[in-house]
């Protein structure tokens, strides 16, 4: 009887101490965008931990990466997503963010982009800003739903 309390207290004690399991970890990430106009699919690697100055790790921010699949008429990027109330924010300008015309030969918009994600729901927007529209109309602001996905 005395093992069988003894098993029952360091059970407990290790689901109690357990730390708290998060949805959002290091590695590769579908990023969904279904309602911007782009050809592209999209992957979020986070890569690694930010670094301080001493090297140390920080955990406040994630070292990461967006890669277009395919490569045409976009850009690999490399940001830093910063961690605030569970939330990743991650800023990238796009040369190539907004599509006018022929959405695969046709002229492209520079944007400012910044991305946001929940770390447990996956789920976000991105808010695409743009100093000039497409045919010369004027610039504006567009907000896109967007979700993650293991990979």
């Amino acid at each position: 009887m005395k093992s069988v309390l003894v098993g029952v207290v360091l059970l407990t004690a290790a689901l109690v101490g357990a730390p708290q399991a998060s949805a959002m970890s290091l590695g590769n990430y579908n990023l969904h965008i279904p309602d911007r106009r782009d050809f592209h699919t999209w992957v979020l690697s986070l890569v690694s931990p930010c670094r301080n100055d001493d090297n140390s790790k920080r955990t406040d921010c994630i070292d990461a990466m967006t890669m277009p699949q395919p490569i045409a008429k976009a850009v690999y990027t490399k940001a830093e997503a910063w961690l605030v109330d569970g939330r990743y924010t991650m800023v990238i300008d796009d040369p190539f963010g907004l599509r006018c015309g022929d959405i695969y030969y046709g002229p492209t918009i520079p944007t400012h982009d910044v991305y946001t994600w929940d770390t447990t729901t996956l789920a976000g927007q991105l808010v695409s800003t743009f100093n000039v529209g497409c045919d010369g109309a004027p610039g504006g602001q567009r907000i896109y739903p967007l979700f993650l996905t293991r990979m």
